[in-house]
Parts: C-alpha cells; structure tokens; sequence
C-alpha cells in the first residue's frame, strides 16, 4: 500500500494551525505576566522570567510559521 504525500494546501493548513498554537499560547505568558498570575508545577512556583522567555520563544515560532506559510525564507 502507498502512502501519499499530503498537498501543499494541507501544510499550509497546518503551518497556519500551528503558527495560532504557539501565537495563542504565547497571548497566556503575556497575560500572565501583566496580570501577575501565579503558576507552579506540583508544588514549585513558576517564576515570572519564564513566562517572559516563553512569550519571545512562542511568539517568535509563530511568526517564522506565519512567514514559512507565505512562502518566503527567512533565517
């Protein structure tokens, strides 16, 4: 049996699927960061500068998926 390669038109939907993950979750470290909300993991708090790190990282992954959907290179 083969498998098909999926169309350009499902990797652009993808990209752009991805592209909103990372630009949505990248929209909670801000508000988490200007609303001081706390976070922890089990029972260790979270500091505020991964948040800070975290909204950089998402944001700037989204862009590149944003730009890799229209096609163009940028490294």
């Amino acid at each position: 049996m083969l498998h098909r390669l999926p169309s350009q038109k499902t990797k652009n939907l993808l990209t752009n699927i991805a592209g909103v993950l990372f630009a949505t979750i990248g929209s909670f470290h801000l508000l988490r960061v200007f609303y001081g909300w706390e976070a922890a993991v089990g029972n260790v708090p979270i500091p505020l500068w991964v948040s800070w790190v975290a909204v950089f990282a998402a944001f700037y992954l989204a862009y590149q998926l944003f730009l890799m959907d229209k096609g163009e290179e940028h490294r």
